[in-house]
């Protein structure tokens, strides 16, 4: 393997890896708890191993993902390019009811006052002047896209953040965005048992020159392969109910990363970073978001930026999961 590789964001001169850390885990809230430790070690391996690329949100664990990731990039906040989120609130009721924490409801919201309060509570719990990419979290049906942009360039004016981002968008969303030609960036889910956007957002953001950062690209751990048919999910830990984790998909996937072993073996590499290679492969995605909860599992996540797959490969690996995954329950 050789040296991590790197992609601009957008239009701008942001330049980040193209493995990044995803932090939803770290904040535990759906995850069945978190290990500050341990989150605090993955975040400070990542960076050792080459990710510059950290994404989180207020609404992981209601701050906490946040305040974590500020300890763990204090003093190396140079070394990161920092992505947060706006949009999901619980400090105030307007907008458009999303779901309910424990301690109250939370909406979707993007009025000005409040991404200009959420910045700054993002701010306090990095520890940091900047967001380097902001994104809007879910969209707020209440609130229209052109105004939430004139907030967020006003932001950009006074230097609180760098680049632009939308999350979770639909293709009309995503058109009204674009036609602002101030949007760097999309954040969607995208995995090999996800792939939707191939047809619906991919051809409107490469358009536009607009990044795709993906996540859940390991599919919330289906596709690590490290969870096979005999694993058990507790407590608050969402796969539990997820039907994409039936011991039956599991068994597809499982075929898959037979199929994909003698690939990972020639480039001395797990089937895991094998799968993100792939997806940092694909046409339209510039950078692919990957959790981890220890340093051992960053540092997996973190090698497959270097991987350079031939063509072969990659058909190879197209050609395992059409055969094995195609009929996914969903």
């Amino acid at each position: 393997m050789g040296e991590m590789h790197t992609r601009c964001i957008g239009s701008s001169t942001i330049e980040a890896s193209v493995v990044g850390l995803g932090t939803w885990a770290i904040g535990g809230w759906m995850w069945g708890g978190t290990d500050e430790a341990d989150s605090v070690a993955a975040i400070r391996s990542s960076i050792d191993e080459g990710v510059s690329l950290i994404d989180t949100a207020p609404a992981y664990g209601q701050g906490l993902a946040e305040e974590i990731v500020g300890r763990a990039i204090k003093g190396r906040r140079d070394d990161v390019v920092l992505a947060t989120k706006c949009g999901v609130v619980w400090h105030t009721q307007q907008g458009d009811h999303f779901f309910d924490y424990e301690s109250g409801p939370a909406h979707r919201y993007l009025g000005r006052e409040s991404i200009a309060y959420e910045l700054e509570q993002s701010l306090r719990r990095l520890g940091t002047d900047h967001i380097d990419l902001y994104f809007t979290h879910w969209q707020d049906p209440t609130t229209p896209i052109e105004h939430t942009m004139e907030t967020l360039l006003a932001l950009k004016d006074q230097g609180k953040i760098l680049s632009i981002g939308a999350s979770n968008v639909s293709a009309d969303e995503l058109r009204t965005y674009a036609a602002t030609g101030a949007l760097d960036a999309i954040q969607e889910e995208y995995s090999m048992v996800a792939r939707d956007i191939e047809t619906t957002l991919l051809p409107i953001a490469t358009t536009h020159g607009i990044s795709t950062l993906s996540y859940s690209s390991l599919a919330l751990g289906l596709l690590a392969g490290t969870t096979g048919p005999e694993r058990t999910f507790s407590g608050d830990d969402q796969r539990q109910d997820n039907p994409r984790f039936s011991i039956a998909n599991r068994e597809k996937v499982a075929r898959l990363m037979e199929a994909i072993a003698p690939i990972a073996d020639a480039h001395d590499a797990t089937k895991a970073q094998v799968v993100i290679a792939w997806t940092l492969a694909q046409p339209g995605i510039t950078f692919a978001l990957c959790g981890a909860r220890t340093a051992a599992q960053a540092r997996e996540n973190a090698g497959a930026g270097r991987i350079e797959l031939s063509t072969d490969d990659e058909a190879a690996i197209s050609e395992a999961v059409a055969t094995n995954l195609t009929d996914l329950d969903a």
